[in-house]
C-alpha cells in the first residue's frame, strides 16, 4: 500500500502554505513515521516471541497472559525502547515542523479564514467563556502543542491550522488529500447499508476541523450539516476550511455531552475517533445525548478502532502504546468498555446495536487505479486487523444504533 503515501494534501485556501525548507522538514517527519511503522514496528513481534516472552516466563513461572503482561515483558527490552522513543520523537517533531510554517504566515492565514467565514452561509459559534472539559484541556492530545482548545484571542485559528496539516503528516497520506477518508467511508456505508435512509439533519460530534464533516454535505447536499467541537480555534478554522472546499456547514463550539440542541432534532449523529478522546464518565453521557437528540428511527454511528476483545493480546499491546506515548490516556480504557451495553443503557433497542466495518473510501479510490484491482481492494477490506496499520485491515470499525421508531 505504498501508493497511498503518494497522495499530497490538497492546498485549499485556508491551509498554511509551506515554503521549500518547511515542506522538506514536514516530508521528513512523514517519512520517519513511515519508517517507524514499516521498519521498526514489525520487529516487535519477533522480539517478544524470541526474547521478551521467554524472559517474562523465566521470571514469573508463566507466559504473559494479557496486554499488561506483554507490556511488562517488553518495556525493559532495548529494541522496544528504541521503537517507542523514535515513535514519540517523530510525533513531536511532526508538530514542530508545522508550527514554524504557521507562525511565519499567521497574519495572512487569519485574514484568509476571516474572509472565507464571512462568505459562508453556515453558522459559526464560539465563546471565550466556554468551559472546555478537563479531559481535553489537561493534556496536549497527540502531543500537539496546545491541544485542541488553546487560544490567544477570540479569532485564533492556530490550533485548527496545526491540526489540519499535522493530521495529514500523522496519517502519512492514508486519509487522502483532504484527510477525509473516515467521513467518506461512513457516508458510503450509510448509503449502501441503511436502505433508503436519507438524513435531512446531520450532526458530527467532536469534528475538530471538519475533515469528516464536509463529506456529509457533499454526499447529502440537501441536508443541514452541523459539526460541534470543544475547541474554539478548531471550529473557527473548520468553518473557513469548509467554505474553501465549496461547502456551507455549521460549526459550533459545544460539548458532545450536553449540546444544547432541542430533543429529536437530528436524523443522523456521527463521530469519528471521538470516543477515545473523552473519558469513562463522559462516554455514557455522549451516548445518552445522542439518543435524546435523534428523531425516532434515526441512527447513531461512532467510528473508531475496534474494542480490545476483538483483538489478540499482542495487538492490544501495540495499540495501547498510544495511551502511554501519545498523550491519549483514554485510548486503551475506552476499548475495554462494553459499548453495546452502554448504548442499550442510553435507550437504544439492543436489537439495533451492532459493530460493523465501513470499508475505507481511499481503498475504493485505489481500486479504480489500473494498477490496483477491485478484487485486491475487496481482499484488503476483508483482512484481519494488523497492528501498525492506520485503519483496521481495510476499513473503519463503526458502532451503530437506531432509535426506536
Amino acid at each position: 500500500m505504498d501508493m497511498l503515501n503518494t497522495f499530497q494534501q490538497h492546498q485549499h485556501a485556508a491551509l498554511p502554505r509551506a515554503n521549500h525548507d518547511e515542506r522538506a522538514r514536514q516530508e521528513f517527519t512523514k517519512s520517519l513515521k513511515q519508517f517507524v511503522q514499516q521498519g521498526l514496528l514489525p520487529g516487535l513481534g519477533p522480539v517478544f516471541q524470541n526474547r521478551a516472552a521467554k524472559a517474562f516466563e523465566k521470571a514469573h513461572g508463566r507466559p504473559p497472559a494479557d496486554r499488561w503482561d506483554i507490556r511488562k515483558a517488553m518495556v525493559p527490552d532495548l529494541y522496544f525502547q528504541h521503537y517507542a522513543a523514535t515513535n514519540r520523537i517523530a510525533q513531536e517533531i511532526l508538530w514542530e515542523s508545522v508550527i514554524g510554517s504557521i507562525e511565519r504566515q499567521l497574519p495572512e492565514l487569519e485574514a484568509a479564514t476571516k474572509a472565507l467565514s464571512a462568505a459562508s452561509a453556515g453558522a459559526v459559534e464560539s465563546s471565550p467563556d466556554f468551559a472546555v472539559p478537563r479531559y481535553v484541556s489537561a493534556i496536549d492530545i497527540h502531543c500537539m502543542p496546545g491541544g485542541y482548545a488553546s487560544e490567544a484571542h477570540g479569532d485564533d485559528i492556530v490550533q485548527g491550522a496545526l491540526y489540519d496539516r499535522g493530521v495529514y503528516l500523522y496519517a502519512m497520506g492514508y486519509m487522502g488529500p483532504n484527510n477525509d477518508d473516515m467521513g467518506r467511508s461512513v457516508c458510503n456505508y450509510v448509503t449502501r447499508k441503511l436502505d433508503g435512509f436519507r438524513p435531512s439533519r446531520i450532526l458530527d460530534m467532536g469534528c475538530t476541523v471538519g475533515h469528516s464533516t464536509v463529506p456529509y454535505k457533499e454526499l447529502f447536499p440537501d441536508a443541514e450539516v452541523t459539526g460541534i467541537d470543544v475547541g474554539g480555534p478548531c471550529v473557527r478554522y473548520a468553518h473557513a476550511r469548509a467554505k474553501a472546499l465549496g461547502q456551507d456547514v455549521h460549526f459550533l463550539q459545544r460539548s458532545a455531552e450536553d449540546t444544547g440542541f432541542e430533543a429529536e432534532s437530528f436524523d443522523l449523529i456521527v463521530s469519528h475517533i471521538l470516543l477515545h478522546e473523552t473519558s469513562g464518565q463522559a462516554m455514557p453521557r455522549v451516548f445518552r445525548e445522542c439518543h435524546r437528540l435523534l428523531k425516532p428511527g434515526g441512527y447513531m454511528i461512532h467510528a473508531d478502532l475496534p474494542p480490545f476483545d476483538l483483538m489478540d493480546p499482542f495487538t492490544q499491546f501495540i495499540l495501547d502504546n498510544e495511551t502511554y506515548y501519545n498523550n491519549e490516556p483514554f485510548w486503551g480504557a475506552m476499548r475495554d468498555k462494553d459499548q453495546i451495553r452502554m448504548a442499550a443503557d442510553a435507550g437504544f433497542p439492543e436489537s439495533s446495536i451492532r459493530f460493523d466495518t465501513a470499508p475505507m473510501a481511499i481503498m475504493e479510490f485505489a481500486a479504480a487505479n489500473e494498477s490496483y484491482t477491485e478484487d485486491a481492494a475487496e481482499a484488503l477490506a476483508d483482512r484481519e486487523f494488523t497492528a501498525g496499520e492506520y485503519a483496521p485491515g481495510g476499513g473503519w470499525e463503526v458502532l451503530i444504533a437506531q432509535k426506536a421508531a
